[in-house]
């Protein structure tokens, strides 16, 4: 908890200095964005209001402590306060990383126990193959390709994914899920077969236990641990890294917004979008810690 609050202001502090720093005029920009062609006058005017012409630090502190009462600002480019933009599209982005994270178990899991089970064999050889592929492809060219098959040729998804139902996620979610599947079936491959080598397997295999009760019920679970870490580092940087997947499909998500946020120069709905994300992503490492005592008894016990 104590590492929260440090690495909380020390992003707040980094956002807000490069936001700072970057080139621009948000004042001008927000008149831009309305229509309004300014006169020097009034972006001075407007600056002086806003406090922007006001130090760094004073600035920032003010910033700061007006984040701490969950008020983010109002967004130049939308009018709108900063914490009723990202709330609005929480749900769509947590329901797509959602989506693509049961995607990916489904595919990663059994096709990386069959890996290791099947080592050296034509079977190993084969799924190795496809999640090499598979790691190589990038996102964006994924959804593409995907968008051409399914939506344009094939018409069985919508082309924009802007109601949040069902057949609007699935092909986001599937882009998502292809590459992480092709990560996560390596890792599912290598902590199976490092449990695989343990002496209890050899002793067990010997007292003429079957090898499919071994395999799922004590090589298995031991084998959650790491890739439990690597789960919860995976939906961290899953919700931070569907802006180009969004923004492919038009779905309406946190980083099609923060997308937007960039393109019109938006300082204050990019600083909370930054802040949001760190916020979600700590927490779930919080949720991950948590978890280990309940995914490894022994961890439990040394306590």
């Amino acid at each position: 908890m104590l590492q929260i609050i440090i690495v909380l202001i020390g992003i707040s502090f980094i956002t807000f200095l490069l936001t700072y720093l970057s080139p621009g005029d948000p004042v001008r920009n927000m008149y831009t964005a309305t229509g309004v062609m300014p006169s020097e006058e009034m972006i001075q005017e407007t600056r002086e209001e806003l406090g922007l012409n006001d130090p760094f630090l004073q600035q920032y502190v003010r910033w700061a402590g007006n984040c701490l009462k969950g008020d983010f600002g109002k967004s130049y480019s939308l009018n709108k306060p900063v914490m009723e933009l990202l709330s609005e599209r929480v749900i769509p982005t947590l329901k797509l990383a959602g989506l693509s994270l049961i995607m990916m178990i489904i595919i990663a899991v059994p096709l990386g126990v069959a890996s290791a089970i099947k080592k050296d064999t034509i079977v190993d050889y084969l799924i190795r193959g496809v999640t090499f592929f598979g790691c190589s492809m990038p996102n964006f060219w994924v959804g593409l390709l995907l968008m051409l098959i399914f939506c344009v040729k094939l018409r069985i998804f919508p082309v924009i994914s802007a109601l949040g139902d069902f057949q609007s996620l699935f092909l986001p979610a599937l882009t998502l899920a292809i590459a992480m599947s092709a990560k996560y079936t390596r890792q599912v491959r290598t902590a199976m077969l490092e449990e695989l080598n343990q002496d209890y397997v050899v002793g067990a295999i010997a007292r003429g236990i079957k090898k499919s009760r071994i395999i799922w019920t004590n090589v298995f679970p031991n084998a959650l641990l790491p890739l439990v870490t690597i789960l919860g580092l995976s939906i961290g940087s899953l919700l931070g890294g569907t802006a180009v997947v969004e923004v492919i499909f038009s779905y309406p998500g946190l980083g099609n917004l923060a997308v937007s946020a960039i393109t019109s120069s938006d300082y204050n709905l990019i600083q909370g979008y930054v802040l949001w994300m760190t916020l979600i992503y700590m927490f779930v490492n919080l949720i991950v810690d948590i978890s280990y005592i309940y995914v490894d008894p022994r961890i439990r016990l040394k306590g």
